[in-house]
Order: structure tokens, then sequence, then C-alpha cells
């Protein structure tokens, strides 16, 4: 074989028989079925194809078998790209030459034609994922607003905010991450709006990511990114299964991120506002979607507190206002307050992990018969007293009011820690609770580097009020074009 020694990672070529010999070893053709190796004679030269099966539409290569045979005899173009011109009749042509580079185009789906007398490789990329239909989202459901939602194919994804920004200043950037998955990741924002800065800093952390693979997709990519204080629970970015959110967030001057096989988008920067925002906010008036916003802050604001602090006001009596003199305990408590609470606690994940993989047609009778057998028998067993039951159904429901499960479980640390040092403090383990939980939010940055509480900290009060109020979207431009 003939090898261009100034290229060390060119393998090609220019004898068919010996790119044919090579290639079939580098894949492994007899052994594995779904690489497809045919023979084809163009203009009377002869030529060999390689594609994944599963992954190329048959009927683009009928098609063009059909035209290289009636093309006959003719002179060969003297060089590959008036070979690609002239004789290949489709338009997403490339001509590579370098060995990582072919293989990273034939496993990604892309078809590889090689051709006696050129040492180079085509890539025609025909390729054609399974891919399941966009559909509504599970996650990330609005009462009103579109139903379509991200799927697992990286060119439907792009499709789908396309559709939504058609302006030129929209760049997706492309780059693979990964030695042996080389997954696909784009990279899309607006040229003129983006904080160049953080489109920098985001490139050069996934440009020196050495990983094997993305096993996980986007948690993994999140974990490579964002390496420093893993064990703060505050997400450090927004996850949505909604195409119009996330070309909100590009439109806003964010850097969104998609990965192939993942159905969500990772918007970055976020702070804990934009993870409290949703769709309901903007697909009702200003006023609605305001009441929507402001009740989402406090139910969340609610869940976290409320079963510490009955539970400080049910030790110390002295500190319940006499209005709330109707939420004492009226049984008889058999088991610590404190471990009801930590018992229930891991019950609702509980049963939130067998809801998740419990079959769809046994799940509704399931979770009713959990709900009636567990649910009456636990307060009438001694186990658990009907208040604390009460109250950890009403956390457990305020868990679902915010779209994030991540910021979900964040809270629901806070919420534990809570109650264990008030359980075992008291009061001042009460205050120093609500003390810890502030200094990890408010020391909190974003992956920017800024803070995760802004416009709070540092203050911006024109910001504040757009964060708590839903303003009409003729005064948002407005402002922001002045």
């Amino acid at each position: 074989m003939v090898i261009d020694m100034d290229k060390e990672n060119r393998i090609l070529s220019v004898n068919i028989e010996e790119n044919i010999n090579y290639f079939n070893g580098l894949f492994n053709v007899e052994s594995n079925f779904d690489i497809m190796y045919k023979n084809v004679f163009i203009a009377g030269r002869k030529a060999a194809v390689y594609f994944v099966d599963g992954f190329t539409k048959d009927e683009l290569w009928e098609r063009l078998f059909e035209h290289y045979i009636t093309l006959g005899q003719q002179n060969m173009p003297v060089n590959e790209k008036d070979f690609a011109d002239r004789l290949i009749p489709y338009g997403e042509i490339n001509i590579i030459y370098e060995k990582e580079e072919i293989i990273k185009n034939l496993l990604s789906g892309i078809s590889i034609m090689i051709v006696d007398g050129y040492a180079a490789c085509f890539a025609i990329d025909c390729r054609q994922y399974p891919a399941r239909n966009v559909t509504e989202p599970e996650k990330n459901r609005s009462l009103r607003g579109s139903r379509d939602g991200f799927v697992e194919t990286l060119v439907y994804n792009t499709a789908l905010i396309r559709r939504r920004i058609r302006d030129t200043d929209l760049v997706m950037e492309m780059c693979s991450v990964g030695e042996t998955s080389k997954t696909d990741i784009v990279l899309c924002y607006m040229g003129k709006r983006i904080d160049v800065n953080l489109l920098t800093n985001i490139k050069e952390r996934i440009n020196n990511i050495k990983v094997d693979s993305l096993t996980m997709n986007q948690e993994s990519l999140a974990e490579c990114l964002y390496k420093k204080r893993w064990i703060n629970p505050f997400p450090k970015m927004k996850f949505s299964e909604r195409p119009d959110t996330t070309a909100a967030a590009i439109l806003e001057g964010g850097l969104v991120i998609l990965v192939d096989n993942a159905p969500h988008a990772m918007i970055i920067p976020t702070s804990i506002f934009d993870l409290l925002e949703e769709a309901d906010d903007y697909y009702f008036p200003p006023v609605t979607g305001t009441y929507l916003r402001l009740s989402r802050l406090g139910i969340n604001i609610l869940a976290v507190l409320l079963t510490p602090t009955w539970m400080l006001m049910v030790m110390h009596p002295q500190l319940m206002p006499d209005w709330l003199l109707f939420t004492q305990l009226k049984d008889m408590v058999y088991v610590p307050l404190l471990l009801q609470f930590i018992i229930l606690e891991f019950a609702i994940d509980g049963l939130r992990l067998a809801a998740l993989n419990t079959p769809t047609m046994l799940s509704t009778p399931l979770s009713v018969i959990a709900a009636l057998v567990i649910g009456d028998n636990a307060v009438s067993s001694g186990w658990f007293n009907s208040e604390t039951m009460l109250y950890m159904a009403f956390v457990a429901l305020a868990n679902y009011t915010q779209p994030s499960f991540e910021l979900g479980y964040a809270l629901k640390f806070m919420r534990l820690i809570l109650l264990v040092a008030t359980g075992l403090l008291g009061i001042y383990g009460y205050i120093g609770g609500i003390i810890f939980v502030v200094i990890v939010i408010v020391t909190n940055k974003t992956i920017a580097g800024k803070s995760y509480i802004y416009p709070l900290i540092p203050f911006n009060i024109k910001n504040l009020f757009k964060r708590f109020l839903r303003l009409n979207i003729l005064s948002v431009q407005n402002n922001k074009n002045n």
C-alpha cells in the first residue's frame, strides 16, 4: 500500500484493491453483518461502497447505482474534487483522507465510497437514523402552547430550533467528545447576543475533555464541564425537552448544548430563577403568568420550610400562635416525629421509583392500591400520625410544581438537613439550618462564574421585577432596545 508519509494518518492508495483489502480488515466486514460492502463500476472504473445497514437511505443508493450503470465508458476526472462535482449527483459530499475521519464518518452512518485511481475517500451523507416521532414531552408539559418535544436524533432537534429562529445570526456548531463513543455535540447560540467569554470558556472545556465515552449523555457532559463543588446539589444547568423554551433561552443570549441520543437541551448559564420559570408563564396573559410564577415560588419555599417549622412548633408549643393551635397533634405519638418524616421522605422516593418501573397498564391500579392500603394502615397502625402524612403529601405534590428534577432533589436535601437540625437541636438547629441553606444558595455560582441568585445579589431592582413579574412582551422588547 502506498501511504503518504508526510501525513501519518493517511491510509489510502490509488490502487482500489489495496484499499478494499484495507477497509475490509479495518471494519471487519466478514464478522460485522451490519457493515455492508458492495462493488460498483463508475464509467468503467471499479469502486466500492461501505455503509452501516439501518443508517442509510436505501432508495438513494438505488438511484445512484442506476445512474452509474447508464454512464458507460468515459474519461474520468483527474482529481477527487472534479470527480465529486461531476459524477456524484448528490449534495452532501465530503472528501476525506485521514483514517480517524473515515472511521468516524462510517460509524456515524455516513456512506463511504472509494474509487480506483483516487487516494481519497468520498463521504456521502445519506443518513437516516432510527428515530421516534416528535411528540409532546413527558416532563415539560404546558396547559397551552406547542406539543412538540425533542427526540434522540440530533438533526431533528436542531430543525425544531431552526423552525423557531429564522435568523442568520443563529449558529449551530458541531463537535464530538469521547475517544470511543465520539458523541456528537452541537452548540447553539446567537452570534451577536452570546457572552463571548462564556462561549470561549465552554469550547475550551469541551476540547479538554478526555473521556472514553459519554455513557450518560448530557449528565456525563455536565460533570465534565463543571467539576468544582460537586457536593452542592443545586443544578448549574437547566434541562428542557421543549423547543420553544430552548429557542427563548437562545434569543435571550444563552448557550444551548444538544447531545446526540439525548431528548433534552442543556441551557447555560442557569440561575435559580431560571429553573423556577416555566412555559405556562408565557402562554397566559401577564397577570395570570405572574400569578403562576409567584405561586410556584411560594409553594417551593413552603415545601422546604413546612415540615421543619411544624415539627419545631410541636416540640415547643409556646412558639405556636393561637390561630395555629388546631395543628397540634391529636393522637398519641409512638414514633418520634423526626423519624416519621425521614421514613416518609424515603418512602416517597420509593413510591416514585416503583411508579417509574411499573408497566403502564398496571400503574394506575397499583397507585390506587398503594394510596388506600398504605395510607390508611400507616396511620391506624401507629407508625405515623395523620398530620405528618398530610404535610408530607403536600411536600410530595409541591415537588412537581416546577419542572426541574435536579432542583426538586436539591430542595429535598435542604429540607432533610433542616429536619435533622431541628429535631436534634430544636430552635437553634432550625435557625442554624436556615442560615446553612441560605449560605449554600448564595455562595453558589453559575457555570459562567456569576451569582446564582442574580438580580438579588448583586441587587438590580429592574431585573428583579422581571424575574418575579411576567411583563408584557412588548415592554420587555422595548426595554432591551433602549
